[in-house]
């Protein structure tokens, strides 16, 4: 069975550049056996290979290279600069999340004092509310680029200036950015990170710092990245990785062309389609990310029927994973938590796709509806 993959919002199918990149330096015998941090041939041919990735992430994203800090992957990089931001300064340790910041967020800002600030209907921040909530002793605010359930995206630039007049650091987790993800680096924060796979590399995470910021180090050990984080590199991934990050920024007007215009079909038909309706910002929205809810019609059995047919998706609701409990995020928005679908398409998604999805979703309302409808 043909397989139609619309969960890019969870992880995207690797790019050929970062399998091509990989495979190449798989092909390599002498370097893979190196450390980066040796005085060998070996140790100078996997740190040629490292800094060379570093390099190039860094021309993509229109950075220097020394503000590239590779991790293991964006959770690694939300914790980096949450316990770095935390420990940077005495009597600065408060930070400010918003409801519907990813749990990599949340937990992190859980373990010292923080305020939390609601969201709109839409999923969208306040500006007036995070001024409200930052206070002298602010160490970091957090913000999201892109809601990682519902596609909504905020106000950055504008609390990029907040908070440098305030002098608390702004940490955007731009791990949901998608073609957006050098645009998000250039929003004026502090701190991005950035995942790896969701961009179409391997599971692997970036965190980029404002030029001249530094902070503790949340793994210590050795002085590998520049003393920023122990342990030694994986060299794979940063080979992966840049070649991911490349193809997403050459390609990032036309994938975004393409996402945007899959994304309205899906929006048109929920609008058509009674019991239907879309979640979020109209016009403040990724164009690669659509969460639906389905009015009287649990998620469980729609993920069922759409995997059976061959088409991956998502629950908004948290109710298809093990913990068995509604959407956080939806709930912080005043909406139905219990009955929501998302779709997310990226870099080699079609038309055939969404029709496909369109025309399996017709038939599976259509038949729970029937069985509702019998006494």
């Amino acid at each position: 069975m043909t397989r139609t993959y619309l969960d890019y919002a969870s992880t995207a199918p690797l790019r050929p550049e970062s399998r091509a990149a990989m495979a190449e330096w798989l092909r390599k015998e002498e370097p893979l056996r190196g450390d980066p941090s040796r005085s060998h041939f070996e140790g100078f041919a996997a740190r040629t290979a490292l800094e060379d990735s570093r390099d190039r992430i860094a021309a993509a994203l229109s950075v220097r290279p020394r503000q590239v800090l590779f991790c293991s992957g964006a959770t690694e990089a939300i914790a980096t600069a949450s316990f770095g931001a935390a420990n940077r300064r005495a009597g600065r340790a408060h930070s400010v999340v918003n409801a519907v910041e990813h749990t990599a967020v949340t937990r992190w800002a859980d373990r010292g004092e923080s305020t939390t600030v609601p969201v709109d209907e839409t999923g969208r921040v306040n500006v007036d509310d995070v001024a409200e909530a930052i206070r002298a002793d602010t160490a970091v605010v957090h913000l999201q680029w892109t809601n990682h359930e519902v596609g909504t995206t905020q106000p950055v630039p504008e609390l990029a200036e907040l908070c440098a007049e305030s002098e608390s650091l702004l940490h955007v987790d731009a791990a949901q950015a998608g073609t957006q993800v050098a645009g998000a680096v250039a929003s004026g924060a502090d701190l991005t990170s950035i995942s790896g796979h969701k961009l179409g590399g391997p599971s692997s995470g970036l965190l980029i710092l404002r030029k001249g910021l530094r902070l503790p180090p949340l793994l210590v050990g050795g002085d590998q990245e520049r003393a920023r984080r122990g342990g030694m590199e994986d060299v794979l991934a940063a080979v992966g990785l840049a070649a991911a990050v490349e193809a997403t920024c050459n390609s990032a007007v036309e994938e975004a062309e393409r996402s945007r215009h899959l994304c309205d079909r899906l929006i048109s038909w929920a609008d058509q389609r009674h019991g239907v309706s879309m979640v979020g910002n109209s016009e403040n929205r990724a164009p690669n990310i659509v969460c639906l809810t389905l009015e009287d019609v649990e998620p469980q059995p729609v993920l069922m029927g759409l995997d059976s047919a061959g088409i991956a998706a998502h629950s908004g609701s948290a109710c298809s994973s093990e913990i068995g409990e509604p959407s956080a995020i939806l709930q912080a928005m005043g909406m139905d938590a219990h009955h929501s679908l998302r779709l997310s398409v990226g870099w080699n998604s079609t038309d055939s796709d969404v029709s496909r999805a369109l025309d399996v979703l017709d038939r599976l309302l259509d038949e729970l509806s029937s069985l509702r409808k019998k006494p």
